[in-house]
C-alpha cells in the first residue's frame, strides 16, 4: 500500500496537513536530548523527512533510517542525493523484528508509523530493546480527536474528504481510507503514554499539537 503511493506521498503529506507536517517534525527533533556523535534510529523513515530534520537540528548525529517499504527508501535516497546529505543511512527493516543488537542506539524516533504496527506493545518493546540504557524514544503520531465540534469536523474530514483527495491525486483512495481508520482506532494520548511506561520507559511525557490532532511522546529507557 505505501509503496503504491510513493510518487504522491510527500506532496500529499504537505498539502493535507496545510504544511503543518514540517512543524510537527521540527518539534519532534527539537525535543531530543542527544550526546555528541549520537547514533539515532528513525523508524518508518519513509522518504527521509524526519532523518533530514534530525541532521539539520543535530548535525553531529548519525541517523539510520529504517522502513519496511523499499520503494519509500529509494525515493528517500534520491532526496538525500539531491541535497548532498551525508550521515543518513537508509535500511530496509521490520519494526516488529529490528535487526540490531540490544542497546545499539542513543535515541529512536518514529513519526506517524506506530499506528501501522499491528501490536503496539511488541513494537514498543523492540524499540526499548535496541536503545541504550538512558536512550530516548520520541514518537510523533496522529491521535483520535477529543469530543466536541472539532472532533466531529475532524472525523468528517478523515472519513469523507481525505479519501476523496487521495483518490483525486494518487488514485489510491483505499490508502487514505486506511489512514482515517488507523487514526480513529489509535489509543487516546494518555492511554498510549501509559503503554510506554508499561513496557519499561521512564519519565514518559506527551504534548498535544495542532488542537490535539497530533501528539508528541517522549520516554527514557530504564537503566540510565
Amino acid at each position: 500500500m505505501f509503496s503504491g503511493i510513493v510518487p504522491w506521498y510527500d506532496f500529499l503529506n504537505h498539502s493535507l496537513s496545510l504544511g503543518q507536517d514540517v512543524l510537527w517534525r521540527r518539534a519532534l527533533v527539537q525535543g531530543l536530548r542527544l550526546p555528541p556523535g549520537a547514533l539515532v534510529l528513525d523508524l518508518a523513515a519513509g522518504t527521509m523527512d524526519v532523518a533530514l530534520a534530525l541532521r539539520q537540528h543535530h548535525p553531529q548525529a548519525r541517523v539510520l533510517g529504517a522502513d519496511f517499504s523499499l520503494a519509500m527508501l529509494r525515493r528517500g535516497q534520491e532526496k538525500l542525493r539531491r541535497r548532498g546529505q551525508t550521515g543518513i543511512f537508509p535500511l530496509a527493516g521490520d519494526a516488529n523484528a529490528l535487526p540490531f543488537p540490544d542497546g545499539t542506539f542513543d535515541a529512536l524516533t518514529i513519526a506517524f508509523g506506530v499506528r501501522n504496527l499491528p501490536d503496539h506493545t511488541w513494537a514498543l518493546q523492540e524499540m526499548h530493546r535496541v536503545l541504550k540504557p538512558g536512550g530516548m524514544v520520541a514518537i510523533l503520531e496522529f491521535v483520535p480527536p477529543s469530543r466536541g465540534w472539532l472532533a466531529r469536523a475532524y472525523g468528517l474530514y478523515l472519513t469523507r474528504l481525505l479519501p476523496l483527495i487521495g483518490r483525486l491525486f494518487s488514485r489510491h483512495a483505499s490508502a487514505y481510507s486506511y489512514l482515517a481508520h488507523s487514526i480513529l482506532h489509535f489509543p487516546p494520548a494518555p492511554e498510549f503514554a501509559r503503554l510506554l511506561a508499561t513496557v519499561g520507559f521512564r519519565d514518559v511525557c506527551w504534548q498535544a499539537l495542532t488542537a490535539g490532532i497530533v501528539a508528541l511522546f517522549y520516554g527514557i529507557r530504564n537503566g540510565g
